[in-house]
């Protein structure tokens, strides 16, 4: 009688841990999803199928972080270093509650600087995970010019 109980509470651990795996009814992988920022606020952490859609109708500001440059997605509205979006609001000309898409080539500096935005007031800052080489890795191409 121990061994089954043993194994009936086994069972149901197995089951709820299976139950967090699996995604919710109607939720997607896809999904945009938010992120929590220390001091306040959240930003939208969105992957390169989501992004690729929201592409097709346009309404947000692209803006590329990375330095040095390694490449773009097209099509990229400002070009403005991570490390000096805080000292540069002018260049990215955006109103605090105007959607603002960062990325970089991996998600590390742009996680950093949708940080620095969220914490300055801004209120629809989205960050593509994995940047660009998750864009390349999911099939869609960078644009690379000479600078």
């Amino acid at each position: 009688m121990i061994v089954g109980r043993a194994t009936g509470r086994l069972v149901v651990v197995l089951l709820v841990l299976l139950a967090g795996a699996v995604p919710v009814a109607g939720g997607s992988p896809d999904a945009p999803r938010k992120v929590s920022v220390e001091g306040g606020g959240r930003y939208t952490a969105v992957n390169p199928a989501a992004l690729k859609a929201m592409l097709a109708r346009k309404d947000f500001l692209l803006v590329n972080v990375h330095i040095p440059y390694e490449g773009e997605i097209e099509p990229t509205d400002r070009f403005i270093p991570f490390d000096t979006i805080a000292a540069r609001l002018d260049t990215l000309g955006a109103r605090k509650d105007a959607r603002v898409v960062l990325y970089c080539i991996s998600g590390r500096m742009s996680t950093i600087a949708a940080r620095t935005l969220v914490g300055l007031g801004y209120t629809d800052v989205w960050n593509l995970e994995g940047g660009m080489r998750a864009w390349e890795g999911a099939g869609s191409p960078l644009t690379r010019r000479p600078r």
